[in-house]
């Protein structure tokens, strides 16, 4: 389970919830692919960096 509150972009991304809910990974990584155009990578901590490249779901759409 992923804390929203750990990651600046991934709480940015669920603006519309609840980020005190512990969220699943591979849902966390989907957010990330699908909303990755709304992601200010200048932002993105070297913690949610790691976070990002090491998803099961990487793909080549999300890319620093």
């Amino acid at each position: 389970m992923i804390d929203p509150v750990e990651f600046p972009e991934l709480q940015a991304l669920l603006w519309n919830r609840d980020v005190a809910r512990l969220i699943p990974a591979n849902e966390a990584f989907a957010l990330y692919e699908r909303n990755w155009r709304f992601v200010d990578q200048t932002r993105l901590t070297t913690r949610e960096k790691l976070l990002i490249q090491n998803s099961p779901g990487n793909s080549v759409t999300v890319s620093f």
